[in-house]
């Protein structure tokens, strides 16, 4: 069969899965996730050695240090992959629940409940523990997943997708809730991106580069998440101490992630104390700071930062700073330079934080807390499926219940309409 007839057969066989998986019952999902916790630790051993074929073949092919870094499992991986299928099981089942119920004057008694999306395509490079997460996710919230992770992870992808769809074989769930496209060549990909008729919604993982690519070919809905330009602003008000561990963990705690922060916005009345203690951690943690002509006029020996800087998602030690004059200037360069993901205040001023909170557009914005917490985990949705900086259908971390939609329910006792 070829790459395009195999890829169809792939999608209708999720579908036909998704509507016999709508019906499967808590019990059964939290049954078989935490069945497949156990069998991803019995076969480490398996999945390590799969796991070791995709390191060999992309270190020969020049694989940059990021993204074998993301690429590796070791034992502690697939430990907090199973970890994460146990927290999905204890949670909620979002599948059923009446969320609103009212009464119209005619007696219709009017609901609405969620229900799952259906078939979900999920596109990604690199981190074979998103064929874990991402399947975990899906299945809880009744969705099918077709899993298309990049070429130089194929391996391990196929190996872990291969351990829990034994575990779907000894259940009443059909075995193709979970599959993987095991072809490497872009048709494949592109193919996928135009069975609207089977796949109904499509989340890339991925660099900026990969995004847009899914964005321009998909006839299927898209979840955004072009790149996490994130910012702090720390205002005059700040605990100087807490901003700068706050800040100093933003940037450091791993740099290469998308709610690492790209941007420290800092108010001139503090600058002068702030900055050079700030300063004096980042640098020995190896951080290379461009700054503006401000920032220049207190911290002498850093590079001066262009306008691309402001634009920049770095996913390296490198970090724009720049002096504002209040809160507005704050606030008008998070609107003209960020990306929508996640930015925090620093502040002791309640009314300042409140109106940061308020005017701040973007998925998640924080008050004395690093943009670290910006991840489904962290914020109790259990592991993540991605996040979104557009508005339609969800805003930010996605767990399972933004893998739901919702449908209205109606019960009547004869009603007609006149």
């Amino acid at each position: 069969m070829d790459i395009k007839n195999s890829v169809q057969q792939i999608a209708r066989d999720a579908a036909l899965a998704a509507r016999k998986l709508s019906r499967v019952t808590e019990t059964e999902k939290n049954k078989a996730l935490l069945r497949m916790a156990e069998e991803l630790e019995r076969n480490c051993k398996f999945l390590l050695e799969e796991n070791s074929k995709d390191v060999i073949r992309a270190k020969k092919s020049g694989i940059s240090r990021a993204m074998l870094e993301r690429l590796m499992l070791k034992q502690a991986t697939i430990e907090q992959m199973a970890k994460g299928l146990r927290e999905v099981a204890a949670l909620p089942d979002p599948v059923g629940k009446v969320i609103s119920m009212w009464r119209r004057p005619n007696g219709l008694l009017v609901g609405k409940m969620r229900i799952p999306l259906g078939v979900i395509g999920i596109i990604y490079e690199s981190r074979p523990n998103v064929t874990a997460d991402a399947a975990a996710l899906c299945l809880k919230s009744g969705n099918a997943v077709i899993l298309r992770g990049g070429s130089e992870s194929i391996k391990s992808n196929l190996a872990i997708a291969s351990v829990l769809q034994g575990v779907l074989r000894e259940t009443s769930i059909p075995v193709n809730a979970i599959q993987v496209i095991p072809m490497t060549d872009r048709e494949a990909v592109s193919e996928m991106l135009q069975l609207e008729e089977y796949i109904d919604l499509i989340i890339p993982r991925g660099g900026e580069e990969l995004i847009r690519a899914v964005v321009a070919q998909s006839r299927i809905p898209v979840i955004k998440h072009y790149k996490g330009v994130c910012h702090i602003f720390v205002d005059a008000r700040a605990d100087i101490d807490m901003a700068v561990n706050i800040c100093l963990n933003a940037k450091t705690q791993r740099p290469g992630v998308c709610n690492a922060m790209e941007t420290m916005l800092v108010h001139k009345d503090i600058a002068g104390k702030f900055l050079p203690l700030a300063a004096n951690k980042l640098k020995k943690a190896g951080v290379v700071i461009r700054g503006c002509e401000k920032t220049k006029l207190i911290l002498r020996n850093i590079e001066k930062a262009g306008e691309n800087d402001w634009y920049a998602e770095y996913l390296d030690l490198i970090l724009a700073v720049k002096v504002v004059e209040n809160m507005d200037e704050a606030i008008a360069h998070i609107e003209k330079y960020g990306s929508l993901h996640t930015e925090s205040i620093i502040t002791d001023d309640y009314a300042n934080s409140q109106r940061f909170l308020n005017e701040v557009n973007s998925s998640t914005v924080l008050v004395n807390a690093s943009t670290r917490f910006s991840d489904g985990f962290e914020l109790g949705l259990g592991a993540e499926i991605g996040i979104s900086t557009t508005k339609l259908h969800a805003f930010g971390p996605m767990g399972l219940e933004e893998l739901t939609t919702t449908k209205f329910i109606i019960y009547g006792n004869g009603q007609v309409r006149t």
